[in-house]
């Protein structure tokens, strides 16, 4: 399975129940690289894609298979990171409030950065994204 997520410089994921923000770059460029695999995302992440772009359901990390990308923005990745073959991580280049943070740091369990690119975003000036294999 392949995580993605969205962060900030704190690796804040959301604050208040809500996402920190969104892009449209970052959307688009997530259904690029997931092209040809099956998405999976959490019920509340469903508005961000086009309909019927993301299989969702509460337990979308458990189902989700090799190979098959997962959009996470409020869940947990220690209790699965043996199952995690690629962390895809966009980065927002700035800090916002945050109470749900990245609870696995790619490069203190060991795992490598094997490609960051920057790109322009909808509603950021500059993302980043990293891409980490274990």
């Amino acid at each position: 399975m392949i995580a993605a997520l969205c962060i900030d410089d704190n690796r804040g994921l959301r604050f208040n129940r809500r996402r920190q923000s969104r892009d449209r770059a970052v959307t688009a460029d997530l259904l690029r690289s997931a092209e040809g695999h099956k998405l999976w995302a959490a019920p509340s992440s469903v508005s961000l894609f086009p309909e019927g772009a993301v299989a969702a359901c509460e337990d979308f990390l458990e189902r989700a298979e090799a190979g098959e990308w997962c959009f996470v923005e409020d869940r947990p990745l220690a209790p699965i990171l043996q199952k995690i073959e690629a962390l895809v991580l966009y980065r927002w280049n700035r800090v916002y409030p945050a109470d749900v943070f990245l609870d696995v740091i790619p490069w203190e369990v060991g795992w490598r950065c094997i490609c960051r690119e920057e790109f322009p975003g909808h509603s950021h000036k500059l993302i980043t994204k990293e891409v980490y294999l274990p």
